[in-house]
């Protein structure tokens, strides 16, 4: 079941491509935008976190910090975050803990794989509840970019 607005974000510490631990709670006092994406190198997933880091100034300008969390070893996604100049952090949750608490997890992905993260999108708010929560079906689609934009911009 995925955590809905309102709620308080589940709280999580996973690492990131530098082997550094990172937690939500140390985002307190920030807006958090957490994507989840099933798995890096992909085509879907390459051409969303390209547009964020295009977008990089917006998400900056709305005083967000923004999280990519994938089912990949952090070792994958340091690989891929360098490849595509990706400036912002990625997270691995290859324990795939934090992608069930925001029930955003696949039981079967393509290919018979199972437990992917499901593409999604979560603003955790300076309070740390949820302000926006969006979990996508099709790993096709993107998440909705304009209208996380406008909720961050009133959040700011």
């Amino acid at each position: 079941m995925a955590v809905t607005v309102g709620q308080a974000a589940p709280n999580f510490t996973l690492f990131n491509t530098e082997k550094q631990p990172v937690s939500l709670e140390q985002y307190k006092g920030k807006n958090v935008l957490i994507l989840f994406f099933p798995l890096a190198f992909t085509g879907v997933c390459t051409t969303e976190l390209c547009n964020i880091r295009d977008n990089i100034g917006v998400y900056n300008n709305a005083n967000a910090e923004v999280l990519g969390i994938s089912v990949d070893s952090l070792f994958t996604l340091g690989k891929f975050k360098e490849e595509q100049n990706l400036n912002f952090q990625l997270l691995s949750d290859f324990n795939k803990d934090t992608a069930a608490a925001y029930g955003a997890l696949y039981e079967n992905f393509v290919l018979d794989m199972r437990g992917v993260a499901k593409r999604s999108a979560f603003i955790v708010d300076k309070d740390g509840n949820i302000a926006y929560a969006e979990v996508l079906e099709s790993a096709g689609d993107l998440p909705d970019f304009a209208a996380i934009q406008a909720k961050l911009a009133e959040l700011a």
